[in-house]
């Protein structure tokens, strides 16, 4: 970290602004600028440099939609990401960067193939239902599923938004239900995780340091996204959320 050049300081400050607009727009495109974090910096250590930039972005996206979070849901998932984000911790003992990178990129792949196939066997609630904020569909055995999985991907890469989305899509969340419900259930996780990154040194005066001239890139990421939110239909906004967890996970993939 103290070798970072301006032009990778740059990429950093881009993908900052676009966890900003990930948290108030489209959820899941932050797996890009996971991407870019763990390519300017080390891919371990990039997780704890992330965290607090995240945690910045779920702050901002609960002030904008606190209203519109479904919170039956987010009770019935906090008990399934606690175990995924204790597994996770154990998994980052003694994993490296490549393990991370491989297993992360081919769950979000899964999972978004599985997401798609489901959406082709069902049909897609109406289109006008823009402002509701409930779930037309759901399962305590997919909650759980979703949820180990989220908390161990959140866990061990910041990586948590695209399974989520997921979740929340195949559940047959609106626009504003969606990101409601995923801003407070970030920013209780993303919260909850600072002490297991402390104890495994991925956060340190160091990376606070960094994170101290990054977050101010969030907030205009932040209002970018909402101003743009009402402007992308629903039939858009699913498409884009997967095809950014499609990108993500080949990003990790490829690496």
């Amino acid at each position: 970290m103290d070798t970072i050049t301006l032009w990778q300081l740059a990429a950093l400050a881009a993908a900052s602004t676009l966890v900003g607009f990930s948290k108030t727009a489209v959820s899941g495109a932050n797996t890009i600028s996971l991407a870019v974090f763990a390519a300017v910096l080390p891919a371990r250590e990039s997780t704890g440099v992330l965290l607090p930039i995240l945690i910045a972005g779920d702050i901002l996206a609960v002030l904008v939609y606190r209203r519109h979070a479904h919170w039956p849901t987010l009770l019935k998932l906090f008990p399934a990401v606690a175990v995924g984000v204790v597994a996770g911790t154990v998994f980052m003992l003694w994993a490296d960067d490549a393990a991370v990178r491989t297993s992360i990129g081919a769950i979000l792949l899964f999972m978004a193939g599985v997401t798609i196939w489901r959406r082709r066997a069902r049909p897609e609630p109406a289109p006008e239902q823009d402002d509701e904020d409930g779930p037309t569909r759901g399962g305590r055995l997919k909650a759980r599923s979703y949820g180990v999985l989220g908390g161990f991907t959140t866990m061990v890469a910041n990586a948590g938004g695209p399974v989520m989305s997921l979740y929340l899509l195949s559940a047959g969340f609106r626009k504003l239900g969606f990101l409601g419900t995923s801003a407070w259930f970030f920013l209780i996780v993303n919260t909850s995780k600072v002490p297991f990154s402390v104890g495994l040194g991925l956060i340190d005066a160091r990376s606070l340091l960094l994170d101290a001239a990054l977050v101010l890139f969030v907030i205009p990421g932040a209002y970018l996204g909402r101003a743009c939110v009402g402007r992308i239909n629903q039939k858009l906004f699913d498409r884009i959320v997967i095809g950014a967890t499609v990108l993500g996970g080949l990003q990790l993939l490829v690496r």
